[in-house]
């Protein structure tokens, strides 16, 4: 890998757009990595993967998979607490990354995760660098959130496929939670 070259995780197109010209206007070249074990259910994961995988070649990004549906894996981690299960999500996913990066060669990754306005920050910058010292990479940070909503109006504009959710089914859970308790009170379900 040449020197203006990252690893860069991504956990979907949309996402992607945060970071990719950003990186490009500084001279780094981005090669996209798909590692998200946390996704679900299975089509979930298959449209946000497909989605990215459709997009890379048409701008002439390189795209490397780690192909993982770790649901019994990620649930496993998650489920004695699970209004905490964010904090496992980064830690494995980052990782990941950074293991992919040292065993292959980049000597600095970063991810589209610091997109996002929903997402702990903090939290994800310093798994990367608590993982790019164990793993003896570099992290190279950036603060793509000022790109974030530009990111999913070119996204819409492109016909992404966008998702409504986080990515595990509990965050599933949580995105559609006040539409379920109206369900329960309109058809008089018991809680």
């Amino acid at each position: 890998m040449t020197m203006n070259t990252v690893l860069l995780h991504c956990c979907c197109a949309p996402c992607s757009l945060s970071c990719i010209d950003p990186l490009r206007a500084e001279g780094i070249e981005p090669v996209a990595f798909w590692y998200n074990p946390n996704i679900h259910p299975w089509k979930e994961y298959q449209a946000r993967r497909d989605c990215l995988l459709e997009y890379a070649p048409t701008i002439g990004m390189e795209i490397r998979v780690r192909e993982d549906y770790g649901l019994r894996d990620f649930v496993r981690h998650v489920a004695e607490d699970i209004d905490h299960r964010c904090a496992y999500c980064y830690e494995h996913r980052i990782e990941g990354t950074a293991r992919y990066a040292a065993e292959n060669g980049f000597s600095a990754f970063t991810t589209t995760l610091l997109a996002s306005l929903y997402q702990d920050h903090e939290g994800i910058a310093r798994a990367a660098e608590k993982y790019a010292a164990e793993y003896g990479v570099e992290f190279l940070y950036r603060d793509f959130r000022p790109n974030f909503r530009a990111g999913n109006q070119r996204a819409r504009e492109l016909g992404f496929y966008m998702q409504k959710y986080c990515g595990c089914v509990f965050s599933e859970q949580d995105r559609y939670q006040k539409q379920i308790e109206r369900d329960r009170v309109r058809f008089q379900c018991a809680p």
